[in-house]
């Protein structure tokens, strides 16, 4: 397992002893009155950057330790051990003191406004930022404080106790605000928050459409707790006045500032499951070179393998085409880039068996050691396909894989680093929604495989863009190649057309097993973004036992299935908490037990969205 060191700091405080006479500080201070507000714009600005902090705990511990490798995107690691459903640390969203504090802020400075009818848009900016960012914490916990949290300043006897919101009560709370956030993001005379906006630039319509985004977002965690609920919000978003997502230009991507690359250190992802990278490069969906890296297993380096007598991975060899004199002539098959990824099996009982060790002994396999003039040289080279870090951080000088010896080329990247783009709600989400929604009966005036084509191709398209901007390794070529064709067939980037072969796949038609082929799609598309992995595969019961696109496999420790969790550990209570009888009442409202990591617990006690969904691997409730 994974293990993080923090370090603590010793915060000191120097206290001066300055003499100073009665001028001297008459000159220093400054009369509270005349001190004017901080603009509100820069308020509401701090607002939304504290949408997505915690970066780095999410992506190291959250994704990468639990839910990816539970949801079968990636492993642990290549692979996975048994211990992959045992919960240690985790990382959550900060919401209060800073997110909601500021949010309340705004919310109650523009309330005490003489102008306050034209900042009614900047306030509802506020709304959506933190629900989106509570919406994802509550998947993981349940309940939360919300109605009555950041009050404290505003109330008197300042309210220091808030209670323990349901998670009812918070969907249906967040659904009235949204509602009146949107009227006032279409209220006239509205002013102008221009750059500070760094998501829409100011463009409030959009800011409307992120709202319906939102709405659409609760209507699928209460598709199997309250479906005709669930519908009747869908089909209210799809005839919204304000519209829905559904341009790339609608996308909500965060930009922190000019020097965020991201969460810094690295965050350790796992290796593609096999199941899940096997069902991207049959159809050919672009999706498999934006969210996986390419194995080093090039030309040169199949080449090297061959000039040293090493045998390489069978499933790199079958697409590997020799000369009459045995050298690497190309690639069969798909070529250039399918050829360069390949996930690894899941189930920790794999480790110990031999049919699967080119895969888990690779750091024995996969190296080459050479002696040259009394010299040693040396270099392991991957087989198989991890998550691509590049979409959590940009900040990595990547180095490409080349042969080994005095004559070794280096060839790598360079420092000039992007800012990172981070994709916190998209056009393709919303299609999707609207997808699954018309297929469960939703009166909604599109059909749902317009609504799927939409969304894959928005999904494919803003993979493709984030790509571009996050620098992903070789995007616009592949550098080793020193022939022309081949560096630029080993390009990553987007292709025309690729869009509208991949639409004409069957495992792309909703003619038959339509719902579970929309929820692999949402799978896919979530695969790039922080927070909502998690609850699709509980609520869809995909990837499926047996299914014939991308089917589960079964996480087998010593034969026996793994239990997998549902949902996060819940620290036990003590009384020295503040708020300590709220907290032992939502607990004990929920059902669930406190300091325990045990999965069958995790499992059995389900957060109130989850409770009628269906288990792991059995796909949808239709």
């Amino acid at each position: 397992m994974k293990k993080i060191y923090k370090m603590s700091l010793l915060a000191c405080m120097m206290i001066l002893a300055i003499g100073c006479d009665r001028e001297d500080f008459a000159d220093l201070n400054t009369n509270p009155s005349d001190v004017s507000e901080p603009d509100i714009r820069f308020l509401v600005a701090k607002t939304v950057e504290l949408m997505y902090n915690n970066d780095y705990t999410v992506w190291f511990y959250n994704n990468f330790d639990y839910v990816y490798p539970w949801s079968q995107i990636t492993g642990e690691g290549v692979g996975n051990g048994e211990e992959v459903v045992e919960m240690g640390p985790f990382g959550n969203q900060s919401l209060y003191p800073a997110l909601m504090a500021n949010a309340r802020d705004v919310q109650f400075k523009v309330d005490e406004m003489e102008d306050r009818a034209s900042m009614q848009a900047m306030r509802a900016m506020t709304i959506p930022s933190v629900i989106h960012t509570y919406l994802s914490v509550s998947d993981n916990m349940g309940y939360l404080p919300y109605t009555e949290a950041g009050l404290a300043a505003y109330t008197t006897p300042a309210l220091l106790r808030p209670v323990y919101d349901s998670q009812e009560t918070l969907f249906n709370t967040w659904l009235q605000e949204l509602d009146q956030a949107i009227v006032a993001f279409t209220s006239s005379d509205q002013t102008d928050i221009g750059e500070q906006d760094v998501v829409f630039n100011g463009d409030y319509a959009k800011w409307a459409k992120f709202c319906n985004l939102l709405k659409l977002r609760i209507a699928a965690r209460l598709i199997n707790k309250d479906r005709a609920k669930a519908l009747q919000i869908a089909e209210q978003v799809a005839n919204s006045s304000v519209g829905y997502m559904d341009n790339l230009a609608d996308d909500f991507i965060y930009r922190r500032d000019i020097n965020y690359f991201g969460t810094g250190n690295g965050t350790q992802p796992g290796v593609g499951g096999k199941n899940l990278v096997d069902f991207l490069v049959a159809n050919k969906d672009p999706r498999v070179r934006f969210l996986f890296d390419k194995n080093d297993f090039n030309g040169e380096v199949v080449q090297t393998f061959i000039d040293n007598g090493k045998a390489l991975p069978a499933y790199v060899e079958q697409y590997v085409e020799y000369d009459v004199d045995g050298n690497f002539a190309g690639w069969t098959g798909p070529g250039e880039p399918w050829v360069r990824y390949f996930g690894a099996p899941l189930s920790p009982d794999k480790r110990f068996d031999s049919a699967y060790d080119e895969y888990f002994r690779q750091g024995e396999l996969n190296r080459i050691t050479l002696s040259v003039d009394g010299n040693t040289y040396e270099k392991t080279y991957s087989s198989t396909s991890s998550y691509l870090e590049k979409n959590v951080r940009t900040g990595i000088n990547y180095i490409y894989p080349t042969t080994v010896g005095p004559d070794a080329r280096y060839i790598d990247q360079g420092v000039e680093y992007p800012p990172l783009n981070v994709l916190l709600g998209s056009s393709a989400e919303a299609n999707l929604y609207l997808a699954e929604f018309k297929l469960l009966g939703a009166n909604v005036p599109g059909d749902a495989q317009q609504y799927f084509n939409r969304g894959v191709e928005l999904s494919v398209q803003r993979m493709d863009a984030l790509a571009a901007n996050n620098d992903h390794p070789y995007y616009e070529a592949d550098p080793v190649y020193e022939d022309g064709a081949m560096a630029e067939a080993g390009a990553t980037k987007l292709r025309a057309g690729e869009v509208t072969d991949l639409l004409s796949q069957p495992a792309y038609d909703l003619s038959t097993d339509g719902l579970e082929k929309v929820y692999i799609q949402q799978l896919i598309n979530f695969a790039i973004t922080p927070g909502d992995v998690f609850t699709l595969t509980r609520r869809s019961g995909i990837p499926k036992t047996g299914s014939a696109y991308f089917p589960r496999e079964a996480l087998l420790a010593s034969g026996t299935e793994l239990v997998i969790p549902r949902r996060f550990t819940i620290g036990t209570p003590t009384e020295d908490n503040a708020n300590y009888e709220n907290y032992v009442n939502a607990i004990q409202e929920q059902g669930f037990s406190t300091g325990t990591n045990n999965p069958s617990t995790l499992n059995t006690e389900r957060i109130w969205f989850d409770k009628e969904n269906p288990n792991y691997g059995v796909g949808p409730n239709n």
